[in-house]
């Protein structure tokens, strides 16, 4: 598997098909028929105890792609069942040929009259990537009949439903077992809704040379675990702390010194050479005793708080800082100090009430909070995550990590990264104090800013992901990431 993989829009994956045709000659019926050769192969690889297959094709192409598939799988000697929405007669040449040989080989189709044939596993052919609107209504019921059958669902290039770009469904989507992407990844399928539908994703290129396709820029990479160790290189033998730099975390308002704590660890398991702590009074003394690796300073003002800035690397700004005088007062010391920046929580807020230009930092919101610094509604965010991340990266001018279900990661003038790690389970209050002190960390040892949050959200699913793999998601705390981040961040 490749540490990371180029990710397409639904138009440059169209452009793919073309230059197949144009540049290598692959006819557009020989291609269809390669889709529909992987997609048995790996049927019969799955479930091959299957003796009735149900296909539901729709009039595009996808629909060829099933065809093909219901052929093989007739030849094959499996009963196979092929329904359409009224009136989906194929649209393209190559899509009707392959309706063509399919009735050629004694297959017939139905009209879907409410209901569906029994079947031991489902291949979802209705729209693929051809869809940016919710199905049609007879679509929709067949979706919902497909979704109520608890069978195995293959999915072909993209769950009927789902918006191939952004992972949005407009309506209902098919919930597929496995998906297989065809030629190249959509870049929708790996982020936000479309995680809770598309099942395990594969991807087959269709025997087309790759490099054929090097002029066409990805709009997107899926960063993957085993690329951690491009980011994290072995420390030399003489090394010492004050090449590894300094992390200055700020916040823990009363009675909030907890996410504080959670961000300096953080940091401190993510290999930052010193960590220091700025809070109120309140907490030192707690926060000493749990954790007395960090340098806890009781900061009261924004005077108090200069000396500090003078000496550190780099500043996470926000976990428990709170919105009121004390972290406002925090907030502006920290943005006029030129330092670079990791801004989450309260700091977010902060910078939301007044938004400015922040070159020097890496916001790293949850989508309630985009929607406050984007001044929109979280079903805004959600509904294209791309769209919402590279919009704060223009607004603020810098990095951003949107988190979530395939966290984001977008700034100025970069390919935006998706992370293909993280689970359901890291889905609880402190998660993301912990990432703003690895994110920060990563920055102090020397990453440019783009890189430590792709690096940092990578290295920080990871890490929940192997916890999780430990005692499961549900009950998963932040801490229980920090063993984990340690043995990551050393990659053999």
């Amino acid at each position: 598997m490749s540490e990371q993989l180029p990710l397409y829009r639904s138009t440059q994956v169209r452009a793919m098909d073309e230059l197949a045709t144009s540049a290598l000659g692959v006819a557009p019926y020989e291609l269809m028929c390669r889709a529909g050769a992987a997609s048995w192969r790996l049927l019969q690889q799955r479930w091959p105890k299957a003796r009735t297959l149900g296909v539901a094709c729709g009039p595009g192409n996808n629909g060829g792609d099933g065809y093909v598939v219901a052929r093989l799988a007739r030849a094959a000697g499996l009963k196979v069942h092929v329904v359409t929405p009224p009136g989906a007669s194929p649209r393209s040449a190559q899509a009707r040929q392959a309706l063509a040989d399919w009735r050629a080989c004694g297959g017939s189709v139905s009209s879907f009259d409410g209901m569906l044939p029994e079947a031991d596993a489902w291949v979802d052919a209705l729209y693929g990537l051809g869809l940016a609107r919710p199905p049609s209504d007879a679509a929709q019921s067949m979706i919902e009949r497909i979704n109520a059958a608890r069978v195995p669902v293959l999915s072909l290039d993209v769950p009927s439903g789902l918006d191939a770009d952004t992972g949005h469904a407009s309506g209902t989507a098919v919930r597929a077992t496995v998906t297989l992407c065809f030629i190249g990844a959509k870049r929708g399928l790996y982020t936000g809704m479309a995680r809770d539908f598309d099942g395990e994703v594969l991807l087959d290129r269709l025997d087309l040379k790759i490099g054929a396709f090097d002029e066409i820029r990805p709009a997107a990479w899926l960063c993957r675990p085993e690329g951690l160790a491009r980011w994290l290189a072995p420390r030399h033998a003489n090394a010492h702390k004050g090449e590894h730099g300094h992390v200055l975390c700020i916040g823990g308002e009363e009675g909030m010194g907890g996410a504080v704590r959670l961000c300096a660890e953080g940091a401190l398991r993510t290999g930052v050479g010193l960590a220091s702590v700025a809070t109120r009074r309140s907490g030192v003394a707690a926060l000493v005793a749990a954790r007395p690796e960090a340098m806890t300073h009781a900061v009261e003002d924004a005077e108090a708080l200069a000396p500090l800035l003078e000496r550190a690397t780099v500043l996470a700004v926000g976990p428990g800082l709170g919105q009121g005088d004390w972290g406002r007062a925090l907030f502006a010391e920290a943005l006029a100090s030129g330092k670079p920046l990791v801004l989450d929580a309260d700091a977010l807020n902060l910078l939301a009430s007044h938004p400015q230009a922040v070159p020097q930092a890496i916001l790293t919101p949850h989508p309630g909070e985009a929607a406050r610094l984007l001044g929109k509604d979280k079903a805004e965010i959600q509904a294209d995550r791309f769209g919402a991340a590279e919009a704060l990266s223009q607004r603020y001018r810098c990095a951003v990590v949107l988190k979530g279900a395939g966290t984001v990661v977008a700034a100025p003038g970069e390919i935006p990264a998706v992370i293909g790690a993280g689970n359901p389970g890291m889905a609880t209050g402190g998660m993301g104090d912990v990432l703003s002190g690895v994110i920060a960390a990563l920055v102090a040892q020397g990453l440019p800013l783009f890189q430590a949050a792709v690096a940092g959200a990578l290295l920080h699913s990871a890490a929940g992901d192997a916890a999780a793999r430990v005692g499961g998601e549900r009950g998963l705390l932040p801490s229980d990431l920090f063993p984990h981040l340690r043995r990551m961040a050393n990659p053999a």
